[in-house]
């Protein structure tokens, strides 16, 4: 078995060393061949650094250097299609997710599947951090049709074959999951240890978190627009039993509340259009953003002999 571990870096200098070393002791035991590729998301700190002097001292480490910061999944995507190997293991750089625990995914993938999470025992996060979470994975697992799969994180294994289904997909917004589930259905997942977080804090706050769902209901999935339209036809029933309420009011007292009834009525239909406009409105966005010609990601430097052109392509 020959692997590629692919982890995304932002501001890992602190445990890319650690994690580096405790890799270089777990993979010979699993592949005849593998290397480790550490995407550098535009850190502000000296992570590239680090990098540089990691793929001297290990030569099995490959550095990829981006031009700026474009997101933990787009430095994931640039990884995935770098690896060179069978089996890409990705994983965080923040030594949460455990070396240690890539046997249980790969041996997991031997079993037949093309796809194998790795879900810790016990969140680490905060209950509205893990909460949120729980949220858009079961909105993410029902856009992709893989209802039995709610458990999906950043820490999995597949077949690099999967690539093929995106290899041709350019936009500025990427939801790596999303991807790998054009190109299969047979997905599992295994529980693992997870280490909690003790270098640093999470880069994923409450507005990263909305941003994030925003993205996977409108980039990827038609829901939200059925959802408006599903809205439209039962405002429209409301409106419909508005005016039998106005006439059968009129015919019994007389006349008709005046001023109350009106600006009620006109804020609960102003606003379900608002909201439906808003809806569209991000589908115009990503429309935008995939005919704009802006790329997932464009590598300024690398470690490697490949050339930078063939990195970049998509």
């Amino acid at each position: 078995m020959d692997c590629s571990v692919v982890i995304p870096v932002y501001n890992g200098e602190a445990t890319l060393v650690p994690l580096t070393e405790r890799l270089g002791s777990t993979l010979p035991e699993l592949a005849d061949s593998y290397e480790v590729i550490l995407v550098n998301d535009g850190s502000r700190d000296t992570s590239w650094d680090t990098i540089l002097q990691l793929s001297q001292r290990f030569p099995w480490v490959r550095g990829i250097n981006l031009m700026r910061n474009y997101g933990q999944h787009n430095a994931t995507l640039c990884g995935i299609r770098a690896a060179r190997y069978e089996i890409i293991v990705t994983m965080d750089d923040d030594l949460q997710h455990l070396p240690e625990e890539i046997p249980p995914l790969l041996t997991k993938l031997q079993e037949g599947y093309d796809l194998v999470y790795g879900i810790p025992k016990k969140q680490p996060h905060n209950w509205w951090r893990s909460g949120f979470s729980i949220l858009i994975r079961y909105v993410l697992s029902y856009i992709i049709r893989a209802k039995t799969i709610r458990d999906i994180g950043s820490f999995r294994a597949f077949h690099s074959r999967l690539r093929i289904a995106f290899e041709h997909f350019n936009g500025p917004e990427v939801q790596v999951d999303v991807l790998l589930f054009w190109g299969t259905k047979r997905v599992a997942a295994v529980t693992i240890e997870e280490s909690p977080r003790k270098i640093g804090t999470s880069n994923y706050g409450f507005f990263q978190l909305v941003h994030y769902a925003l993205v996977v209901l409108t980039g990827f999935s038609t829901v939200p627009l059925r959802f408006a339209s599903i809205m439209g036809f039962c405002f429209t029933i409301i409106g419909i039993m508005g005016f039998f309420y106005v006439v059968g009011i009129y015919f019994v007292a007389g006349s008709v509340p005046g001023f109350p009834f009106l600006a009620s009525i006109i804020l609960v239909f102003s606003g379900a259009q608002l909201f439906a406009l808003g809806i569209i409105g991000e589908y115009l966005a990503r429309i935008f953003e995939r005919t704009s010609g802006q790329m997932p990601y464009t590598i300024v430097q690398i470690t490697s002999k490949t050339p930078i052109e063939e990195l970049n392509k998509v």
